[in-house]
């Protein structure tokens, strides 16, 4: 077992002030990897910014230009997390969630055999509608 041992005693972290915090259960039990690149990010942003409840009330362009990324980006990422059961959003108010049982099952199961993969496959469906079309129609 490898003995921990800080690195630079003189900066050794403290608790000042107000903190946030993330349950360990968030990175053992599978909730961060869940996440996509946007849902980690607002996450991690409405951890940090909320009260003891879980609370905020930053605004989307705040929100925005803090994530640097879009507003499209932005309500993706925010409607991921309501129904991962993540966060829950009034149109004004966040909070953050007491993590739920199990993280959310991935819907994104791998593909098997030849009809699921006309079914689900863009590149094979791309090849059903030129077939079925003409390659005029390309």
């Amino acid at each position: 077992m490898i003995e921990k041992k800080a690195l630079c005693q003189d900066r050794i972290r403290k608790i000042i002030g107000s903190f946030a915090f993330i349950e360990h259960r968030f990175l053992r039990n599978g909730f961060f990897a869940s996440l996509t690149h946007h849902e980690l990010l607002l996450y991690i942003l409405l951890i940090l910014v909320a009260d003891r409840n879980g609370l905020s009330y930053y605004s989307y362009d705040k929100i925005c230009t803090l994530l640097r990324i879009s507003v499209d980006e932005y309500i993706l990422a925010r409607d991921a997390l309501i129904e991962k059961d993540l966060i829950a959003f009034d149109g004004y108010l966040f909070q953050a969630l007491s993590l739920p049982p199990n993280p959310p099952v991935d819907s994104c199961a791998p593909i098997k055999g030849r009809k699921e993969m006309q079914k689900h496959d863009p590149a094979a469906i791309r090849q059903l509608l030129v077939h079925s079309f003409g390659k005029k129609h390309d």
